[in-house]
């Protein structure tokens, strides 16, 4: 099986906060395991909860960075760095996440349509394989990596 970038995308729905110090968070879910996202692609809870794991590494570092807009690369363009995901915990079936907006120019860009009710969509990006399904769906499969999660 080819290992490709697998992006998934849904309505990133939360309020924009600001902490005390000055610093914009943003509480939401980050994505859902089990259910066929807008791609017909399912990612089991397992494969979640494995990468979720390695991924507090990056957020206990603060490298849990991620891009405004979706590039078509594995690798994170810290030129395009927009927040830094503090936080992941799950809620059901859910992943979910405090974001800190940053203060470079893709986050100044992210925290102004926020503030402006945009309504944005945030997306995982991860490297993997896939294999269809009878019903039309597509689930991912053990080799897939999660890289991270950019607003779009």
């Amino acid at each position: 099986m080819n290992k490709g970038l697998l992006i998934e995308t849904h309505l990133f729905e939360a309020k924009l906060q600001q902490e005390e110090n000055g610093t914009y968070l943003v509480k939401g879910i980050l994505q859902r395991a089990g259910a066929p996202n807008q791609n017909h692609r399912r990612y089991p809870k397992e494969i979640l909860e494995r990468e979720c794991k390695k991924y507090e590494q990056l957020i206990k570092e603060r490298r849990a960075l991620g891009e405004l807009d979706h590039p078509d690369s594995p690798v994170i363009n810290l030129k395009n760095v927009s927040h830094n995901i503090r936080e992941i915990y799950w809620e059901g079936d859910d992943v979910c996440g405090v974001v800190e907006i940053l203060s470079t120019p893709s986050g100044n860009i992210l925290k102004e349509l926020l503030k402006n009710n945009i309504r944005l969509g945030i997306s995982s990006r991860g490297l993997g394989s896939v294999k269809e399904l009878r019903d039309g769906t597509v689930m991912v499969q053990e080799d897939f990596e999660l890289v991270g999660w950019d607003f779009v």
